[in-house]
């Protein structure tokens, strides 16, 4: 059935979430903001919120929602919805164009709520889980109506995943018109150009009885390349500093250049300019003992291997959906589809593992080379020299180039309904697939790099040195000599011998089923009990591969990059059920809502497990909200943890556990002993449990209308987490008694460790806790001088992060209060936005802050000078004007006094590395 626009509850919906969002380009409405309009609402007044599976009166429920609405997914500017939610003080921003440079999680967008993890963070498509683990890129923005955020435990109500919370994207599926909007964006630098053009098209038919809509998007940032143009980011490194060390800018390799420099004999210290002859090396302040250390400051040759990393990557994605639904009675038949395609093509490192980069052994360089000028060779001569050592960076031949490509194709049908006495139903059925295919190009091959790099001359003809010797058995008719002196000397055929590139492939396939029911069963004297019921099953499978030429040269490329295939799947089923059970109401005085949920969840793998929630809510006075809660919740392990191909290494393992064993063996032997090691996937995994509790109140005061409050404190507690430690670490958690780690090892009968099962395991745990506040005042100017036309709305929003432990049994890591971009999980103690927002009919302005609270750059490097980072700021202003009904422009800049991040070492998750960014944009509705 088709949503009634006149009616009181469709108007709460969007009164909540768009048309009071509507006053702020990136303002989150949070749940104690949206109780000023149940005041205006009636007792029937239902929509269903993400945090609980039974609709509820406006938005009086026990667990903490945040609301984003169409306006600021748009308005923002953000080249995607994911972006937008990372504004949020509770969400820990993860892979974005800025932080996902140097490795192959570019094109994603998942979200972390809480730094657990993104994949204990659920992400849903109006309540349905949906293929490509979350990745908000496949979904288009200008089709979303609202985006809620539900901080703490749901697993009771949506299962898997929802530890730390839920995102659920609602669609617009009523959309009725035309719209075509675009914008434009660049950095106050002249980079970073993006722009992006979407659509959409909805229309009724047949008497308002059925509807149809289609839309989609595109975007494409070409991306910020070069990283010379970020001095905050300019090569910084950790060098020593009296007893300690301190971080730097422009430190550089001490040893290569780019285009080779003589580390040995008569010409040390020489390097090689780009057409191969010969300068002296211009050195900066040398790091370290030797004559050519590591590492230096400053220098004119000096080099770095972060910069040849992008500051943002560029990337590209078009995403699109449909819908159409036809009424029945009182059934709604429905059916969607969707389709999205993300693409990255960007530059990686550079082959680091060759040249003497990062203290790796030098070249070797015979002095006969015939690459060597005449002159080079006659001073080798001269000195009775026959080679000399060699450092280089080879990023002009083995400049690393990943490029990734997903595409996501899913569809579902459905009914929705009502029958009873106001009792709803639904049931769906999806299947959703996610192609994806990496390449990394440029891939050293490791003989062929070493047969072209030693080359000779023979019958007046250049060639590679194998093919010239005595040794008929090492000849390679494919060898093609390299010139390693200089830059770009290498020929095109030289190129393409030593270099190649590794593939990989993968299918995520994702089918579910499910049905609810919810309703009022009978009511008491505070109301009537609602529960919901109903039953889902999903099955998923992944299948990965790479291809003949990568399996070929899997011992032989210099990084590999893709080194571990999967193939596996899993099935669940699961029922769950709630109720709402309101215990008391006093007009005008008390109400108490008491509500609980269960699910059970048979998994293939592992068998059933329970999940819980209890809540309730305690209104008193009609001003305050009290609410609390407390849930049981899992994250089932995913496939790649389950089946990713097990690995075999063997090399020597250093026994943690010796001193017992010795004891209880004299025939043990204490050395390091040669043992085989396992890694990989392990099938025995079982889901990770959380207990989340959270206790909060929200204040909405009578004598001040317009103003609210909350405030709400969160613990979360995971156990059995799943992580993998090595050989060494297993042997020492045995030696604590933790039988999971025993049972990976085995010894021979005089205790001496011969094979270890270092696969992933439910071994690790973390631990939350901290607070999230939100206070906002909205006010008609007209109220405060007769004839002043439109609104002004102030909200700030903060999270306190009191504690984010991950322990692995063998290191416990705090991580709140450390903001440096070198440590895993970096989270401040303190984020916030405070904003103002005035409203007209046909204006709007915005200025918001954003505050990241200063900490420590990385508290486990207990000698670092500089290890303590201030706080950052960034402002960032938005305005939109309505031209007329149709048209509308609007702009906005963020970071507009363009803030430098603290010093950067690679990637940042907290700051703005871009600096200052303008975008302008236009929609058109027809």
């Amino acid at each position: 059935m088709h949503k009634d626009r006149g009616n009181p509850g469709y108007r709460l919906a969007r009164g909540s979430s768009i048309a009071a969002l509507a006053a702020g380009l990136w303002l989150a409405v949070p749940a104690a903001a949206q109780t000023v309009a149940e005041t205006e609402a009636t007792a029937d007044e239902e929509i269903l919120v993400t945090g609980s599976r039974i609709a509820r009166a406006g938005f009086d429920q026990p667990t903490p929602t945040t609301v984003i609405g169409e306006d600021e997914l748009r308005l923002g500017a953000r080249p995607n919805i994911q972006q937008v939610l990372n504004d949020l003080p509770q969400i820990r921003p993860t892979t974005t164009p800025t932080v996902s440079n140097g490795n192959t999680s570019t094109g994603t967008a998942p979200v972390d709520m809480r730094g657990l993890g993104v994949n204990r963070t659920l992400v849903l498509l109006d309540g349905r889980r949906f293929v490509g683990e979350g990745n908000l890129n496949f979904i288009p923005a200008n089709l979303v109506e609202r985006v809620e955020v539900v901080t703490g435990g749901a697993s009771a109500a949506w299962g898997s995943g929802a530890v730390a919370g839920v995102v659920n994207i609602l669609l617009d599926k009523d959309y009725d018109g035309l719209s075509i909007g675009g914008n434009v964006g660049v950095s106050s630098r002249g980079d970073g150009f993006r722009y992006g053009f979407d659509a959409k098209f909805g229309t009724g038919f047949a008497d308002g009885r059925g509807h149809f809509i289609i839309g989609g998007e595109y975007v494409k940032d070409r991306g910020v390349i070069n990283r010379s143009t970020r001095p905050n980011l300019n090569s910084p490194d950790f060098i020593p500093s009296g007893t300690g060390s301190e971080l730097v800018r422009d430190v550089n390799f001490g040893n290569v250049t780019l285009g080779g420099l003589i580390t040995s004999g008569v010409l040390a210290g020489q390097t090689f300019n780009a057409d191969g002859t010969l300068r002296p090396f211009a050195r900066g302040t040398s790091v370290g003992a030797g004559a050519f250390p590591l590492r230096m400051v400053g220098g004119a040759d000096g080099i770095n291997l972060y910069d040849t990393i992008p500051v943002s990557s560029p990337f590209e994605r078009l995403s699109t959906y449909a819908r159409l639904s036809y009424e029945v009675g009182d059934a709604t038949f429905w059916v969607d589809g969707s389709y999205a395609r993300s693409l990255s093509d960007a530059p990686f490192f550079g082959d680091y593992t060759v040249g003497g980069a990062l203290g790796l052994p030098y070249l070797t360089i015979q002095a006969n080379n015939p690459y060597l000028s005449t002159a080079i060779r006659d001073r080798l001569a001269a000195a009775g020299e026959t080679s000399f050592t060699f450092g280089r960076y080879f990023n002009d031949i083995l400049q690393l180039q990943f490029r990734g490509e997903r595409v996501s194709k899913e569809g579902a049908i459905g009914v929705d309904g009502t029958f009873g006495k106001g009792f709803r139903y639904k049931a769906w059925y999806s299947h959703g697939e996610v192609d994806s295919e990496q390449s990394m190009g440029n891939s050293r091959l490791v003989r062929q790099f070493s047969n072209a790099i030693n080359a000779v001359s023979s019958g007046g003809q250049i060639v590679c040195g194998i093919n010239a010797d005595a040794d008929p058995t090492n000849n390679d008719p494919a060898c093609r000599p390299l010139n390693p002196f200089g830059a770009l000397n290498a020929s095109p055929e030289a190129r393409d011998y030593v270099t190649g590139a590794q593939q990989s492939f993968e299918t995520r396939k994702l089918d579910s089923v499910g049905a609810e029911i919810q309703g009022d069963l009978f009511s008491l004297w505070a109301g009537p009990v609602t529960v919901a019921i109903g039953a889902e099953a999903r099955w998923e499978e992944q299948v990965s591969s790479r291809d003949d030429f990568t399996i070929a040269n899997a011992s032989n490329f210099g990084i590999l990059v893709f080194s571990t295939p999967t193939s596996g799947g899993f099935n669940v089923k699961e029922a769950f059920g709630e109720v709402l059970f309101p215990l008391l109401k006093l007009e005008n005085a008390v109400e108490i809502d008491l509500s609980g949920a269960a699910r059970y969840s048979d998994y293939s793998t592992s068998g059933g497990i329970w999940t819980w929630k209890a809540g309730g809510t305690a209104r008193l006075f009609g001003d305050l909200l009290l609410r609390a809660t407390r849930s049981r919740d899992i994250r089932s392990p995913g496939i790649g943890e389950l089946f990713a191909l097990r690995a075999i290494n063997i090399g020597p393992l250093n026994d943690q556990d010796r001193a017992g064993r010795a004891a209880a063996n004299p025939a043990y032997n204490p050395q390091p002993s040669t043992v085989t090691t396992f890694t990989g996937g392990n099938p025995n995994l079982v889901p990770e449990v959380s207990y989340t509790t959270a206790i909060g109140a929200t204040y909405s005061p009578s004598f001040l209308r317009g103003f609210s409050a909350s405030v709400d404190y969160y613990k979360i507690k995971i156990d059995g987490a799943v992580t993998a430690l090595n050989g060494s670490n297993l042997t020492l958690l045995c030696s604590r008694g933790v039988t999971s780690a025993c049972d990976s090892i085995t010894r021979d009968a005089t205790g001496t460790v011969t094979q270890v099962a270092a696969t992933q395991q439910n071994i690790a745990s973390f631990e939350t806790s901290g607070l999230d506040m939100e206070a906002s005042y909205v006010v008609n100017l007209s109220n405060v001088s007769a004839g002043l036309p439109g609104s002004l709305r102030i909200r700030a929003l903060a999270t306190y992060v009191d504690k984010l432990v991950f322990d692995t049994g063998v290191t416990r890591v705090e991580t709140a209060g450390d903001v440096g971009d070198s440590v895993l999980r970096a989270t401040p103690k303190w984020r916030g936005t405070l904003s103002a927002t005035y409203e007209d009919d046909n204006v709007g302005f915005d200025i918001r802050a954003r505050y990241i609270d200063g900490g420590n750059f990385d508290r486990t490097r207990t000698t670092l000078i500089n290890n303590r980072i201030a706080s950052r700021t960034y402002v960032d202003l938005g305005a939109r004007f309505k031209i007329d009904d149709r048209f509308m422009l609007f702009g906005n800049v963020n970071n507009l006094f363009d803030r430098d991040p603290p010093l950067i070492t690679v990637n940042s998750t907290l700051y703005d590395v871009v600096g200052r960014y303008v975008t302008v944009g236009a929609k058109v509705d027809f």
